[in-house]
This record gives C-alpha cells, structure tokens and sequence, in this order.
C-alpha cells in the first residue's frame, strides 16, 4: 500500500497543475493573502494560505467519498454541496466588498481570534466551501476513488488513497496560495491602496463564484493543451498501477476474462464468483438471499440486467421460458439487476418493474455493481452458466444465440443428473435485430456523443438550445429551454428533442410526470402519458427498417436519460 499511496500523491500533484484547476486558481491567489474583515489590515500570516488549503482537502476527500451517498440517505439534490460552495464563495468576496457583510461574516470565528490572528479559521471555512467546486481532471487514481464513493465501498485503503491524492493536489494550490499572500504583504505596504485591494479581491471572487455556476471556464479548461496527459500516463499509467487500483474498487480480474463468449460448447472458466454486495432479494421465499455454495448439484443461470435496458427486455422472455421449462429439472435462475441509472437503484423501482416484466425467477439488487465487479462483466444482458459443481462453464453477452445457451443448459443438466427426461426445448421468437440501426444516444451530458452542435451544453442550469439548421442521421438536436443532468435532460419551457433515426423501432427511457407528443417526418404520430417509475417508453414501432425525423415535444418536468433501437 505505501507504494500506492505515492502513486496516489504524484497523481495529486500533476492534477493540482492541470487545466481543470483553472477555476479555483484566481481564489486561491486572491484569498490566500486577505481576511474577510474589513478592518482587518490585508496582510495574512502564513497560516491562513494553508488553512484554506486544508479545508479544500477535507471537503473534496468528503465530497469525492462520501457526499453523494450522503445526499441520497437525505434525499437532497446531488449539486446541493457545489451550489452551497458557490454561495459562501460569493459571500466572501462581498465580505471584502462590503464592511458590514465583512464583519457579520468573520463573526463567528470571532472566538477563535485570540488564538488564530492570522484569519486561519475562517481562511479554513473557505477552503472547506472551496472543495465543493474542486474539480481535478480525472487519471486513473481519481477515477479509482470515485468509484469507491459511487459504488459505497470506501474503505482504510480508499480514504488514505483519497487524502494522499488531496494532499498532492494541494501542494501546487499551496504555493499559489503563499504566493498570493507574499504579494498582498507588499502591496499593503501602499496603504492608501489596502481598501482598493480588498474591493478587487472581493470582485474576483464573485466573478469566479459566478462564473462556475455557468460553467464559463469549461471552454478554457477544453482549449488549454493537456500538457500533464503524458506526465500522468507515465505516473498511473503503468499496469502495476492498474492492478494495486484494481484491489481497491473491488474490480481485479477473474480468470472468468478468459472465457469466449462466441464458442458454442462448454468450456472450463474456473469457480463461479459470490453474490456479493447484493442490497435486496426479489422473488424469494422471505426476501431471503441465495448463497451460491448451497445451490451446488443445481445449474445456475446468473443474468445480469437492468429493467430500463431494450436488449433485456428482449431477451427476458427466453429466461423466463427457461425458468419455467427447466426449474423442476434442476435449474436455478438467478437475475442480477446491476443499475446504469440512478433511478435503478431504488428497489421498489425494479420490483415494479419486474413484475410488469414478467419476472418470476430470483432477482438479486447489486446496487453496488459489486457482483458486476466480481464477474468482470461489462455488458447489459450478459449469461453467465454455471455447473453442478460450481463451475462457469459458458459466457454469453448481449443479445442474441439463444438455442446455443438453451442447448448448453440441457447439456449441463443431464450431466448433473443422467437420468433425467428433459421436455422438448422452448420456442420463444428471438427479436434480436438483425438490421443496422442508429447507435445508444444519450440526453444527459456525462454521455452526451451525438448531440449536434456539441459545444452549447450548460450543465445542471436552465439553458435555452436552438435546433440545428441541418440534423444528420443518427444526430439529436435541442430547442427550447432544457436543464442538462449527468444522466438526463429534464424538459423546462417549450423543450423538444428532434432525432434522425433509422431503425425498425424507437424507445426512450423517460421520468418525472407530463406528456410527451411524438411527430415523425412532420406528422403526429402519438401522445405520450409519462408517470410512475422512470421505464423504457416505445416512441415508434415498424417491421420494416425505416429512416426519419423524429420531433419530440416535452411538457416540463419530464426526464429524458437514453434512446435505443430496434
């Protein structure tokens, strides 16, 4: 571990001198060399410039950990703490603006003034309000630790990861820091200019706080050259490294990563991997868990799924059929509902969900993707077969090959018990497409590729989009006012969506509550009622490949998150 905390550190460092600090830079600078008092002459001791830092550490290493999760258990908004960051950063800077807002806001450290004349505590409150805004671009070591947070399996070993990255992102800010409060020590020598400075100082912090609520240093961010991409590859890059990162998010490789999925016979893939992590059981006796050790001389289909996803729910039929057709005979199913929204994560969700589906088998809720990590898996559907000696002995992802997984199930059965009389094999149609069609398109920004134009995304605030004068096949455009999520787009004030599509059949995947109408080519087609859980919703259906311009019309509060195709 010692090793990878250095790696850790090294990584905070070349983060803390990347692009993507731009924004906390002039705060930094500015804040490390000024009280918030206005009577307070602007000349800080050494320790404030590193109680600000010291704060950013501790509220990003919480942030990055913890905060998600936090604001989930109290049901608040997932931008409440950036928005609180940018609120107290803007009532810095008019502290220094304004001397009655100045001293209202250094009153409640006023007790600590005897033992910390240097402003350190409140320079520590603003760095806690700092590190909300933190955003280091993201190598290995940081993409490790938020994964940790977002899958809640922080640990010894993450935390110390967390703090060592934080404490090596610091040591740039720090020199900036002590730097900004050399340079207000000399020109405080000019007194005549102490209020003007302070007055500057507090200006800039509102043009930052300002200017991060509207993303307005992202276009910087994306136009400065990536000069630290090579130093951080050659930092964290290095399989070693990889691998140590592997043993703290829980997703080290199994020998399951040398199963083929195209081979149409059984092969040996080594143990079969624990349910691990799993949050909640459907569709058993009690809700009690299935442990797999206990299910040895049955054959086990793991199924890995997720409700909202088109390819399970077109595949569900054929497990379903074989649940029913081979469980007499000894075969247990065994759905794994491993969320790709945030709206999976709730259980009432997919249990609704599920028996709208038809699912009858065992579901278990992998909330923390932590069987998907013991598993290796990567895909929605993917069928993992497992002997009656606990064995994989058969991998198959995505759509599609259900007569060789079918036959391999009886295989395995007959093996485990030679005396068995099987029933005739089921005969479910298989709807896999078979036709091109337009790729996955997702609405929220975090996986936002075919949006046309790409460069006007605002995100997590109203924004007004306009259509594009042209929309290629396969493009998305934006009109009206949308307010653009990681994961969704919610519909404000004349929303529409506009899709050049070629498929045989279009869903989308919708939340919150309202009506959406659907135009193909310019004719209305259907109205759509949205309500309940967030589910897949069919906008156009067709047995034939067609090719058109789908207009979508949303009225506010509806969430638009993922097309596909068929």
């Amino acid at each position: 571990m010692p090793g990878l905390l250095v790696v850790g550190f090294l990584a905070g460092v070349i983060a803390g001198i990347s692009p993507c600090v731009i924004p906390v830079l002039p705060v930094v600078l500015v804040a490390g060399g000024n009280r918030v008092g206005p009577d307070a002459a602007p000349v800080g001791a050494r320790r404030r410039p590193v109680a600000i830092v010291l704060g950013l550490v501790v509220s990003f290493s919480f942030v990055v950990l913890a905060g998600s999760e936090v604001l989930s258990l109290l049901d608040l908004p997932q931008d409440l703490l950036r928005d609180a960051g940018i609120a107290v950063l803007v009532l810095v800077g008019l502290g220094f603006m304004v001397p009655w807002l100045g001293r209202l806001l250094e009153r409640p450290f006023s007790h600590l003034a005897a033992r910390q004349p240097s402003g350190a505590a409140g320079g520590f409150a603003l760095g806690v309000a700092l590190g909300f805004l933190f955003v280091p671009c993201a190598g290995p070591v940081l993409a490790a630790i938020t994964v940790v947070g977002t899958t809640h399996r922080v640990g010894t070993t993450a935390v110390l990861l967390t703090l060592a990255f934080g404490v090596g992102a610091a040591v740039p800010l720090l020199v900036i820091a002590l730097a900004g409060s050399q340079l207000t020590r000399r020109v405080a020598a000019l007194r005549r200019h102490r209020r003007a400075l302070q007055y500057a100082s507090g200006a800039v912090l509102v043009a930052v706080a300002v200017g991060i609520g509207f993303t307005a240093f992202a276009g910087l961010q994306r136009d400065v050259p990536g000069y630290t991409n090579a130093l951080q590859n050659r930092v964290e890059g290095s399989a070693t490294v990889r691998k140590e990162l592997g043993t703290v998010t829980g997703n080290g490789h199994t020998s399951l990563a040398s199963c083929k999925p195209e081979l149409a016979t059984l092969e040996q893939c080594g143990p079969a991997p624990a349910f691990t992590g799993i949050t909640a059981w459907l569709n058993t006796a009690g809700g009690k868990p299935l442990v797999l050790a206990k299910l040895r001389g049955k054959v086990v289909l793991v199924d890995f799924w997720t409700y909202s996803c088109i390819n399970c729910q077109r595949a569900l039929p054929h497990v379903e059929a074989w649940y029913k057709r081979y469980a007499p005979f000894g075969l247990v199913v065994v759905g794994v509902e491993t969320p790709e929204f945030p709206f999976e994560h709730v259980v009432s969700n997919v249990r609704t969900a599920a028996a709208e589906l038809g699912v009858r088998y065992p579901v278990a809720i992998d909330d923390k993707d932590a069987t998907w990590d013991a598993y290796d898996n990567e895909y929605w559907p993917a069928d993992y077969l497992i002997d009656a000696e606990g064995d994989v002995r058969h991998v198959t992802f995505g759509e599609g090959d259900y007569s060789t997984t079918e036959g391999l199930i009886r295989k395995l059965l007959v093996a485990a018990n030679p005396r068995v009389k099987l029933p005739p094999p089921t005969s479910v149609p298989n709807l896999t497409p078979t036709e091109p069609t337009n790729p996955e398109t997702y609405v929220g920004y975090d996986r936002l590729e075919y949006k046309v134009p790409t460069d006007d995304v605002v995100p997590n605030v109203p924004a007004e989009y306009q259509f594009p004068a042209t929309l290629p096949l396969g493009g998305l455009g934006f009109s009206g006012e949308w307010t653009e999520h990681a994961w969704e787009a919610t519909a404000d004030r004349n929303a529409e969506l506009e899709l050049g599509f070629e498929a045989e059949d279009v869903y989308l995947v919708l939340g919150g509550s309202g009506t959406v109408t659907v135009s193909i080519d310019g004719r209305h087609t259907e109205t759509l009622a949205v309500g309940g859980i967030p589910r897949l919703y069919t906008l156009f259906s067709s047995k034939t490949l067609s090719t058109g311009a789908m207009s979508l019309s949303f009225s506010p509060g509806v969430q638009a998150y993922d097309f596909t195709f068929g």
